[in-house]
């Protein structure tokens, strides 16, 4: 016992020092992409309060801390789900959520030194009207990528977008990312739009059939029941295993 209060005492030394030093804010920022009519889109909010009063912005909000060093208050991931939560209205568990990069330059923010922990969400379309304003936001709204950038965001969000652009980008062909992006079931067609989407670019549909062919082999996917009315002919529809 005797220990345990030395130690404790310490502890509060240790903190007491660590307070003489000017400290940073930590926050967290959301890019919540989806797609909408062969369409890929980023969540936007128009902010509703000082700083960039009006103008519009990634959604997120500051990492929830206890009064003392003894209460230090939620993880980095909890905050990050806590406010793509409270920003979108969507229920917990129903997004996909990554941490993405670490955004620290000095006079980011003109409040205070404020350090940001960006994430990248990825809505399924049959989710994406669901999203509703929250948190000091006065609007939140889906928004073309292009016409995103053609916007001036509040902070360095520009940056923290492009970040999370070249991510999913970059991610798209080597992982399962692509169904986050389509309904619980799918069509070839449906799931090699997601990828042309995210990429700018045109896949041949015979060797993104093989491709498909390999993830079934794979067990990645599977065969749903029903199908798709697509054009003349029904498609076949399928599902991702590990949903």
């Amino acid at each position: 016992m005797a220990r345990k209060k030395r130690d404790e005492a310490a502890i509060d030394a240790a903190a007491a020092e660590l307070m003489r030093y000017p400290r940073a804010a930590v926050a967290v920022d959301l890019v919540v992409f989806t797609i909408i009519d062969a369409d890929l889109k980023v969540l936007l909010i128009r902010r509703g309060e000082p700083p960039f009063e009006g103008a519009w912005a990634l959604p997120g909000g500051f990492v929830r801390v206890g009064p003392s060093h003894r209460e230090q208050g939620e993880a980095l991931d909890d905050a990050a789900r806590r406010e793509l939560n409270e920003e979108t209205g969507l229920p917990p568990g129903s997004v996909y959520l990554e941490q993405l990069y670490t955004f620290g330059e000095s006079e980011r923010d003109p409040r205070a030194r404020v350090i940001s922990i960006a994430y990248y969400a990825l809505v399924r379309p049959t989710l994406a009207p669901l999203v509703r304003a929250g948190g000091d936001a006065q609007h939140a709204g889906w928004c073309s990528i292009s016409e995103a950038k053609s916007r001036s965001l509040a902070f360095d969000h520009a940056k923290i977008l492009d970040t999370a652009l070249s991510r999913i980008r970059g991610k798209i062909d080597y992982s399962n990312i692509a169904f986050e992006l389509v309904p619980d079931t799918f069509s070839i067609p449906e799931l090699r739009a997601v990828h042309e989407v995210i990429k700018g670019t045109s896949y041949d549909p015979g060797n993104f059939r093989r491709r498909f062919k390999r993830m079934l082999t794979d067990g990645i996917i599977a065969p749903a029941p029903g199908k798709r009315i697509t054009g003349t002919k029904p498609a076949k529809v399928y599902r991702f295993q590990g949903r």
